[in-house]
């Protein structure tokens, strides 16, 4: 990866979006394992239903992930200084998710060049699921 560098990255460039497959059962077994994360409400049709869902859904930090890679896909994680997202909506099962992001800011935090990223994903209706920020210390 070659990371962008703080004089060529200007307010209002895009992150090259992250498209995701639909999601399904086995990405959300598989989250389980990795993360730790075992509610039943992710795994369990028969919790979820008896919960008031209409069946299991993504783990909200599944969707948190997908835009950390995202921000990593762009620059370093050991560039990333803060990320901080806000839950917006449930991503359900065959939700094809699409995370992107744009810079909003360029500034100096600590010593360092940085850059204010706004991200987001939203499924295939448009619908945003999570938004957030991210700043990432550029060279």
């Amino acid at each position: 990866m070659t990371a962008p560098t703080y004089d060529a990255v200007n307010v209002g460039d895009e992150l090259p979006a992250l498209q995701l497959p639909p999601v399904n059962r086995t990405t959300l077994a598989l989250f389980a394992g990795a993360s730790g994360d075992h509610n039943p409400i992710h795994i369990d049709t028969d919790f979820a239903r008896k919960s008031g869902m209409p069946d299991v859904f993504a783990q909200g930090m599944l969707g948190m992930a997908w835009l950390g890679r995202l921000l990593t896909q762009w620059a370093p994680q050991s560039q990333l200084r803060r990320f901080d997202v806000r839950f917006q909506g449930i991503t359900h099962l065959g939700h094809a998710v699409r995370c992107g992001g744009r810079v909003v800011e360029k500034l100096e935090h600590e010593g360092e060049r940085c850059v204010l990223v706004e991200v987001h994903s939203a499924n295939q209706y448009g619908q945003t699921r999570i938004a957030g920020e991210a700043l990432i210390a550029l060279r």
